[in-house]
């Protein structure tokens, strides 16, 4: 399986962009964009098909086995999760306070790395919790 990463932020005017990481051994490279991060992975995976569509056109092989990972910047995943993980669950999870999430949520405020990095691991820790639930 061949995994692409592909990064998805929130620009300055408020909408957000789906980039594939350059890959030398593809020969293309990706991109969306939208409104929201739906509307945006929406867009990004028509481009994955016209792209297909054109490699078929022209006789070429698109790589079957090729998966695309989302990685996200902390306004886009907030806005993707929303309606998921409310800003006070986050908080609850991470320490960090409710109305600081949302500075970030709405671009106001930018977190720091080690903010992201506290962000990040806080939800590997609740997967990590959640993942191991059993129900009887």
């Amino acid at each position: 399986m061949m995994k692409a990463n592909v990064i998805i932020s929130r620009g300055k005017d408020g909408r957000y962009q789906a980039n594939m990481d350059y890959y030398e051994h593809l020969n293309f490279g990706l991109f969306g964009e939208g409104d929201s991060v739906e509307d945006t992975i929406a867009d990004f995976n028509e481009c994955v098909n016209d792209m297909k569509a054109l490699f078929t056109d022209e006789g070429k092989p698109f790589p079957d086995d090729l998966e695309f990972e989302f990685t996200y910047d902390t306004p886009s995943f907030l806005e993707y999760y929303s309606e998921k993980l409310s800003l006070a669950g986050l908080g609850r999870l991470t320490g960090i306070n409710r109305k600081q999430l949302s500075h970030y949520l709405t671009g106001h405020r930018r977190p720091s790395p080690k903010t992201v990095k506290k962000i990040e691991e806080s939800l590997h820790a609740f997967g990590k919790e959640i993942s191991q639930v059993n129900f009887v």
